[in-house]
């Protein structure tokens, strides 16, 4: 997806420039628990360390540390659909086509023209794991690549030395609202996997283990990395993540009202921080993460967390810092410039490989057609 830049024109006008401008990143202990104040950060504490630092106001766009580049959390109240994959046409008068992203009616068209979503566009230089709460994603690729998944799927995409996909938002059901939430988290590569070949993995949400507390009062989905007795699917083989040494993971945080958990402590030098994205309050080692706020967290010590009132939902990226130059333009991210004006020249004379598709925005049919991924080696899966 195209998110460094939210307004670069419509799609058309996007396409054209592409050629032209891509030449141009404690543990504490707790007592007194009052499960009725909203304000957990009030709790009485003894506190031996500060553990929390920078907290921050979380936009579209959410910032990320190394090895991290960002992150942007999806939420969109999508209506039923026309039957045609996309709402019904009166709901996209007043939009701006093509690069609508402001919420309107509950919803953003992105830079779709009649189903929402991400139309062909390329990417080099870093992996995209694409994490689908709610709602369903049509991905097509340069490779003949495609694949349908939502609804607890996360797709790992490796874009390597280069390659052009699609998004697509399909609103499948006419009866009932298409409600879509997902994040998308843009990971870097190092120096030496930036040029090694696309791939994709997915994650099958049967196969995306859940690390659940003795009081089941939290439960984290492990998308990457290692929690307890829970381990993540395999990443992409070029993947940072594929070294288990650089202790990378992705968990989503469901926690009860009233819950506490305590994050384990992982190795001095880790880059951890945290989402607070649902709920009313959290408290972190004593200090108020209010809602939709970011952290930053010193990772050797165990932070605990309290969740306020209301049922709350986190969102925790950790890993250690890959540590070289990073250099972002648009789609590409590569550590010089002189290999983002490569970049761009081997765009504008391969197209990675061409489009293969008729459209550039294609769907993959109606609601009949279910969870299923076709691989550039013919490979298939079905769900």
């Amino acid at each position: 997806m195209f998110y460094p830049f939210q307004n670069p024109g419509s799609r058309r006008t996007f396409v054209k420039r592409l050629g032209g401008v891509l030449a141009a990143l404690a543990t504490s202990s707790w007592a007194n628990v009052n499960l009725n104040d909203p304000d957990p950060s009030k709790k009485s504490q003894t506190m031996n360390l500060k553990t929390v630092t920078n907290v921050r106001r979380l936009g579209f766009q959410w910032d990320t540390a190394d090895p991290f580049l960002f992150c942007v959390h999806h939420e969109d109240f999508f209506p039923k659909g026309n039957g045609k994959l996309g709402p019904d046409a009166a709901l996209l008068k007043g939009r701006d086509i093509g690069q609508d992203f402001t919420v309107k009616d509950g919803f953003r068209m992105y830079h779709g023209s009649t189903v929402p979503g991400f139309p062909e566009h390329p990417h080099r230089g870093f992996e995209t794991v694409t994490v689908v709460q709610r709602g369903m994603v049509d991905h097509a690729d340069s490779q003949g690549a495609a694949g349908r998944y939502g609804g607890g799927d996360t797709q790992w995409m490796t874009a390597g030395r280069g390659m052009q996909h699609s998004e697509m938002f399909p609103l499948l059901h006419e009866d009932k609202d298409n409600t879509m939430e997902l994040f998308q988290i843009w990971l870097n590569l190092p120096a030496k996997h930036k040029m090694v070949e696309p791939h994709f993995t997915m994650l099958w949400r049967d196969e995306i283990p859940v690390f659940t507390t003795a009081d089941r009062n939290t439960e984290v989905t492990v998308v990457a990395g290692t929690l307890g007795d829970k381990k993540a699917p395999s990443p992409p083989p070029n993947s940072w993540a594929a070294n288990p040494d650089n202790e990378l993971a992705i968990w989503v945080v469901d926690m009860q009202p009233g819950a506490e958990w305590k994050i384990p402590a992982a190795k001095n030098g880790v880059n951890r921080t945290l989402y607070f994205f649902k709920g009313n309050s959290l408290s972190a080692d004593g200090e108020r993460i209010p809602p939709y706020h970011a952290a930053d967290l010193t990772p050797e010590y165990e932070t605990v967390l309290i969740n306020g009132t209301e049922k709350g939902r986190l969102l925790i990226l950790q890993g250690r810092p890959i540590g070289e130059p990073v250099v972002q333009y648009g789609p590409f991210v590569m550590n010089t410039q002189a290999e983002i004006q490569t970049a761009s020249m081997d765009y504008r004379s391969t197209q990675f490989g061409g489009w293969p598709w008729q459209t550039s925005d294609p769907t993959h049919g109606d609601v009949s057609v279910g969870r299923f991924a076709k691989h550039a080696d013919g490979k298939q899966e079905t769900r």
